[in-house]
């Protein structure tokens, strides 16, 4: 079925009823708004910047083609009989005609039902409003409350000005310049066939399959584009490192590469505060059925037939690996997802050395695939013109937020439009010599880069030690960081408990959903009353650190299992304390592997990489010394004259991360102690421009 939109006589009602999607609820995704003063941040490079202004005006201004004609469910076939759905956009000229010639193409895969993306593009199409509004917010920083105990809410409304509705769904302005946007439901999900195969090899077959689609048809050149947000995002890069795929160029907005190091079972522990409720989202989507096939007679049996078949896809796993009590009786698919080599996490594991495309990836220093991202541009073997970054101080529900506002870069749709322009239209528009890195310096501003990490960091030991700094509130051990190694022994023990419940990292591991409690998110000191906390002295000079950091630590434990949580922290001469980094892992799963885990010059550990696999574990011997290498995630900060760098070390990390129940048991829930030893220090591996005072 064929149905054109416009949106020149107000909402197209019809489209929305099609589905039964009331109109009410689109108008929620941009109200209420709130006019509030703030202040602006440092802009990048002024080249940056004159080429955003042109950029954003090319985005907003008057575009070539009038309105948008969309098929709705248009059938593909995969090569092994499984039938996608898809709703492909088309731009239409001022007599009303579908334009026939062949357009660039962008496809966009998701597991969410093409269903919410559609709500999505109409709520950002009403005329005169979602523009009008964004426009109004990032000229005058409206909703920039930073400093204010509502900083974490105003950067959650921010988001909607950031372009990343547009980037996410169906950027209307864009197939009017001259794209054809094609939006499909992975197998398995939404309308399409199939069972949902999790970024699999399977679904990344699907997505290059779709790409190759697309440029077959009329309305369609072979230049061909992959976009998305999050999971969309995934699949993007996945389908590019296909060895047959049409993608010519990636833009990808928080995308992840290695999904369990990432997100799943980070250092070993499942992100409980996540994944449950995302894979419940997903089962329960994609039994929403298409009710137009119903009313007319034309339901896919299929389609039901799939969905009977792996009802809650997924989520029986997890509830397997919630209720076995036993080490030995964990069962095999449970234990398939987190071994690095079983076909399933093989399948799912990125290869971005494979890409061979123009591709511009988006970030977060708090998101979600945090751990991936920046790895993901350094392995792609490119030119720095044909790959991009940028990093912003984001959760995953915040990626864009403030974009498009005084002293930030443009909007995400705005760099999406600009970067396909240029590798599928071949317009010189300049985007090509952007800055290779634009990363938000946590502590600092906006900057452009030539790289990341920065360049003329040197990697320097800070120890551990026991000298108390006296700067610290309530904790379970107040220490030092030191330069030298410590002179005198000590331990520092710390219990599990749940004062992480308020704290970055459950921000960080529930999207972003708890990152509105600025007194958590945004200050560690409610958290650290149950960590030893280690801080170095003031520094005098801005001090820099960027890359990739690690914590080497000499632990002991009184069980046969323990989980450890570190965060990396900039402390203000009020005694705030931000985290700006964090890492974990579960003691028993410590096995380092070495053929993707990178070394500092001097020989420690930049990002020790677990093996996480069962087979691997190696159970704690109780008393005696295990040493533990725990990578935190990628990070770029400055710590201003007056900061202290701060080291908190936990014995748990609700809800970001929880070892499953049968290594829970195991652990006993008893304290676990850092020693601090002379002769085998602990030691952070930190990448800065200069020494540390």
């Amino acid at each position: 079925m064929s149905i054109t939109s416009s949106w020149h006589t107000g909402w197209n009602v019809t489209r929305l009823r099609r589905h039964g999607v009331a109109v009410v609820v689109a108008g929620l995704l941009v109200m209420p708004f709130v006019i509030v003063a703030g202040t602006a941040s440092a802009a990048p490079s002024a080249s940056d910047t004159a080429r955003a202004a042109e950029w954003t005006a090319t985005a907003d201004g008057p575009q070539k083609y009038s309105d948008v004609h969309i098929d709705w469910d248009v059938p593909i076939r995969m090569s092994d009989g499984t039938i996608l759905k898809a709703n492909v956009y088309r731009p239409m000229d001022s007599a009303g005609r579908v334009v026939s010639k062949p357009l660039p193409t962008i496809i966009n895969m998701t597991p969410y039902t093409k269903l919410l993306y559609m709500l999505m593009e109409s709520a950002t199409s009403i005329p005169g409003l979602y523009d009008s509004i964004t426009r109004v917010i990032n000229r005058f920083d409206l909703f920039d409350l930073a400093g204010t105990p509502l900083s974490g809410m105003g950067e959650q409304i921010r988001m909607l000005t950031g372009g990343v509705a547009r980037t996410v769904a169906v950027d209307r302005q864009l197939v009017k310049s001259g794209y054809v946007q094609v939006v499909v439901d992975v197998r398995g999900t939404g309308f399409s066939q199939g069972v949902w195969d999790g970024a699999g090899q399977r679904e990344q077959d699907d997505v290059a399959e779709v790409s190759l689609w697309a440029a077959r048809q009329t309305w369609s050149t072979n230049m061909v584009g992959a976009t998305g947000l999050s999971y969309g995002a995934i699949n993007a890069l996945q389908g590019a490192q296909q060895p047959v795929s049409a993608i010519k160029a990636v833009f990808a907005a928080a995308p992840g590469s290695d999904v369990v190091q990432d997100v799943i079972a980070p250092g070993g522990g499942i992100a409980v505060g996540f994944i449950p409720l995302w894979v419940a989202s997903i089962d329960t989507l994609k039994w929403l059925p298409d009710l137009q096939s119903i009313a007319t007679g034309r339901f896919d049996w299929q389609w039901l037939a799939d969905r009977v078949a792996s009802p809650i896809t997924f989520f029986d796993t997890l509830l397997r690996a919630f209720f076995t009590a036993s080490v030995h009786d964990i069962p095999p698919d449970v234990r398939d997802v987190i071994d690095p080599n079983h076909p399933f996490r093989q399948g799912i594991l990125g290869h971005p050395d494979r890409i061979g495309v123009p591709t511009f990836l988006i970030g977060g220093w708090h998101d979600l695939f945090t751990n991936s991202e920046p790895d993901v541009i350094a392995a792609i073997r490119l030119p720095d013109s044909q790959k991009k970054l940028l990093m912003g101080d984001w959760y995953h529900s915040t990626i864009g937020s403030g974009l498009g506002s005084n002293g930030a870069p443009p909007r995400l749709d705005v760099l999406q439009r600009a970067w396909f322009d240029k590798w599928l239209k071949g317009i010189d528009n300049g985007i090509d010599r952007y800055s290779p890195a634009t990363l938000y310096q946590q502590g600092g501003a906006w900057t452009s880069s030539t790289s990341y990490p920065r360049a003329q960091m040197a990697y320097r030991r800070q120890y551990l030690t026991g000298v108390r700094s006296g700067t610290t509130g309530i904790v379970a051990f107040d220490g030092s960081l030191s330069t030298s190694v410590p002179r005198h022994g000590a331990s520092a023990v710390i219990a599990p408990g749940l004062s992480t419940v308020c704290s970055r990292d459950a921000a960080q591991g529930t999207a972003g959903a708890a990152g509105f409690i600025d007194g958590c998110a945004k200050d560690a000191r409610v958290s650290e009353v149950a960590a030893a906390v280690f801080t170095s002295g003031p520094v005098t000079v801005p001090t820099m650190a960027s890359g990739p950091v690690s914590l080497h630590l000499n632990t002991t434990m009184d069980a046969t299992d323990g989980y450890f949580t570190a965060t990396l922290n900039d402390v203000a001469p009020n005694r705030q304390s931000t985290v700006v980094a964090s890492g974990q892992l579960t003691a028993s799963l410590r096995a380092i592997d070495e053929s993707r885990s990178t070394r500092s010059a001097g020989g420690d550990y930049t990002k020790p990489v677990p093996l996480t696999a069962l087979d691997d574990r190696r159970p704690v011997v109780p008393g005696q010394p295990t040493v533990l290498d725990i990578a935190f995630t990628p990070t770029d900060f400055v710590l201003q004259p007056g900061h202290r760098l701060r080291v908190d070390v936990f014995a748990s990390n609700f809800p970001k991360g929880m070892m499953i129940p049968a290594l829970l048991i195991e652990s006993q829930l008893r304290p676990q102690t850092i020693a601090i030893d002379p002769r085998a220090p602990s030691y952070l591996n930190l990448p800065t421009n200069r020494p540390l005072t």
